[in-house]
């Protein structure tokens, strides 16, 4: 038999891999030998721990300027030594020169090549034993040339120390079946054969898998191999370590999911979310994270996110009830009422006792029924109940834009346009882009007067959605008015107010909706009215005006001095208090006391009217006024009429003697002109006689005298 020694000289075993005793001990023997071998000789002295001695096998030690052993982590005993578990004995390869029968209890090819692996990293490397050294072979025979030695190959990294630290993945689906197909990965490197001949060896018992002391103990030596080996045997990376990696994500998910539980609790829900994203990300095919994170992003008032959350839980298991129930209150809190009611009976299938599904399923019909009566209700111009029915429609549907939408729309026609604004602008900061938001915003600024603003934001609608209707027609209206508008002004400017009047009545037609648009184009007409001498019209047009805005000032000062003009003093003093009331200025304050001058004047006797003069007449022509008006109504003129006829005369008379009294005294008359109250000043009209003031116009008694001289004829005689 070639010697121990002699095999590690010639390079027969690998000095780079295992130490050569640990390659011996891994040899196969037949139990029954009579005869000690030397590799049993070697084995006592290994065991009784004797030294080197002469003719016997010395302790594998690399020669002088050999490879270095390898060693990898750890020693013998310590954390991740060999067990005689994760050291099991392969299938053995005879060599070439050698070849043995099949036995019961060789492993069949289907089997794995070998499991004993070296623990080097990743894909560790399967030596295969040598074949077994027959105790017959003779000591002293001549080996034939030795085989070069197998490294190792340097591109199998070595395995990290915190690689079972690291996050995991959950195994999809797929990949878990085949990580459970039980491949061995990694290249099978087997020792290099010795070519020397030897009987065939007797059958080689395998180990069990589920046996690994039998497997230790059934060959001789295997316990010292165990227990004095320097290389870390580790168990290759088969069936059993990606299962592990899996159930280590899902308790690590678990472990996630409960700090997001608690910080839920706590209403602390940016936490919440927080942690059930790292859950998802650990495992990404649990539905109940998608749940979890849904119900976290609803709380949010992240709907439309939270509604991406529970499709993927029902996606991933369709009998996640709370999943389908949380898809549903999404999509009504969107205002999708139908998919909302889908999701709700789909509940109630799963499970036909859920009190929450039907309460909301009620719900959602609820919401279709006040769509389907704001949408008739729109039709018929009636936005004050549309704004109510979105009112309620909103109360479950809080995160739905077409109902805001809806409702700012009808504010806007409705005159509320700080309400609509409001409304559009708060969508506008969650989502810049929203045309119908555009349009609303730009068609509250058209209906303030706010005409070239208003431009710009229904050309930004056009942009993000070039067919929206809405935003088309309210752009050309706007467009239109403006020129017709700035064309009136400038017709009037140039004196020319016939073309302005009809300039104005065109950009009135336009749009009936523009309320304060169409308030200042009235007032602007009635300008024109009272310029042409159409008083009445005038007070129409300035009528119209503040009854689409009665916060018009421009307006009621119009209409008041048209009622001035027109002696309707009342009416002009209600209007210009109107005006000071709302804005108190000094130049109001005059008007409204012009104003109530003219009506306590209008209250009194008028005696330029009495006289028949203008108020600016002379003395000569107030002298002529009073003779005239005085013969006219003279009771002696009217003895022969009726009694009624008599007294109306003769009051009549009265008049014009007083108010010839009055105006003929140039200090009474500036008085009576100043509306001061000439009873006050001491003048008491009732105690006045006007045959008085004829008798001493006409010359005193005896000048003048009515004289009959038949039915209806009269002789006048002057002194």
């Amino acid at each position: 038999m070639v010697a121990v020694q002699q095999l590690l000289q010639d390079g027969r075993f690998p000095h780079g891999g295992l130490a050569a005793h640990h390659h011996l001990a891994a040899l196969p023997h037949a139990a029954s030998a009579p005869l000690r071998s030397p590799l049993q000789n070697h084995k006592t002295l290994l065991r009784e721990g004797g030294g080197a001695q002469p003719g016997r096998c010395q302790p594998c030690e690399p020669k002088t300027g050999a490879p270095p052993a390898l060693h990898l982590r750890g020693g013998s005993g310590g954390r991740g030594a060999a067990t005689p578990s994760q050291a099991r004995l392969g299938s053995a390869q005879p060599s070439p020169a050698q070849p043995t029968a099949p036995s019961a209890a060789s492993p069949s090819p289907a089997e794995p090549r070998s499991e004993h692996t070296a623990a080097a990293g990743h894909g560790a490397a399967i030596l295969s034993p040598p074949p077994s050294l027959h105790d017959s072979q003779t000591p002293g025979s001549i080996p034939p040339p030795a085989s070069p030695p197998l490294p190792i190959p340097a591109s199998l990294p070595a395995q990290p120390r915190s690689a079972s630290r690291r996050r995991r993945r959950c195994t999809p689906p797929a990949a878990s079946s085949s990580a459970r197909s039980g491949s061995a990965p990694g290249p099978v490197l087997p020792f290099p054969s010795l070519p020397f001949p030897s009987p065939s060896p007797p059958p080689l018992s395998l180990p069990s898998s589920s046996s690994s002391s039998s497997s230790s103990s059934a060959r001789p030596g295997g316990k010292m191999a165990a227990a004095e080996c320097d290389v870390i045997m580790a168990a290759p990376e088969g069936a059993g370590e990606p299962e592990s990696e899996e159930e280590e994500a899902r308790r690590e998910a678990e472990s996630f999911k409960e700090q997001g539980n608690a910080y839920y609790a706590k209403k602390d829900y940016n936490e919440a979310y927080n942690y059930y994203t790292k859950a998802i990300d650990t495992c990404p095919n649990n539905a109940s994270y998608y749940g979890n994170r849904a119900a976290t992003l609803m709380m949010l008032g992240r709907f439309r996110e939270a509604l991406g959350d529970a499709q993927q839980s029902v996606r991933l298991d369709d009998s996640f009830v709370r999943g389908h129930l949380r898809e549903g209150k999404c999509h009504l809190s969107l205002g999708n009422a139908m998919a909302a009611s889908r999701c709700f009976q789909r509940v109630l299938e799963l499970d036909h006792k859920n009190t929450q599904a039907q309460q909301e399923l009620k719900n959602a019909s609820t919401v279709l029924e006040y769509e389907k009566i704001a949408e008739v209700d729109f039709e018929k111009r009636d936005f004050r109940k549309v704004v109510f029915c979105m009112d309620r429609a909103l109360e479950f549907a809080p995160a739905c834009h077409r109902f805001k939408i809806l409702k700012a729309e009808c504010l806007a026609l409705l005159g509320r346009y700080p309400e609509a604004q409001s409304v559009a602008s708060d969508i506008l900061r969650m989502d810049s882009t929203n045309a119908d938001a555009l349009y609303v915003r730009g068609l509250c600024l058209y209906y303030e007067d706010c005409i070239e603003k208003a431009v710009q934001f229904f050309v930004q609608a056009l942009r993000m959605a070039p067919d929206h209707e809405k935003a088309c027609l309210a752009c050309r209206n706007a467009k239109a008015l403006k020129a017709k508008k700035e064309d009136g002004n400038k017709a009037f400017k140039e004196g020319n107010y016939k073309l302005a009047y009809e300039l104005y009545t065109e950009a009135l037609g336009i749009d009936p909706n523009n309320i304060k648009t169409n308030a200042k184009l009235y007032c602007n007409r009635g300008t024109v009215n009272s310029k042409l001498r159409k008083l009445e019209e005038a007070i129409d047009d300035c009528t119209n005006a503040v009854k689409l805005d009665d916060t018009y000032i421009k307006a009621y000062l119009r209409r008041a001095q048209c009622y001035m003009d027109t002696e309707q003093y009342e009416d002009a003093v209600r209007d210009y208090e109107k005006v000071y009331q709302t804005e108190k200025t000094k130049e109001h304050k005059q008007l409204l006391k012009n104003a109530q001058v003219e009506l306590k004047k209008s209250k009194r006797k008028d005696y330029y009217k009495i006289l028949g003069v203008d108020k600016n007449a002379s003395e000569d022509e107030i002298k002529k006024a009073y003779r005239k008006r005085a013969l006219m109504h003279h009771p002696d003129r009217h003895s022969g009429a009726s009694a009624e006829v008599q007294k109306e005369e003769e009051k009549k008379f009265k008049e014009v003697g007083e108010a010839f009294t009055i105006l003929s005294d140039p200090k009474k008359k500036a008085r009576y002109d100043s509306g001061q109250d000439l009873e006050e000043d001491g003048l008491n009209m009732g105690d006045f006689d006007a045959n008085n003031i004829f008798k001493a116009f006409f010359g005193g008694p005896g000048g003048f005298s009515f004289e009959a001289s038949g039915p209806g004829n009269f002789f006048f005689q002057f002194g």
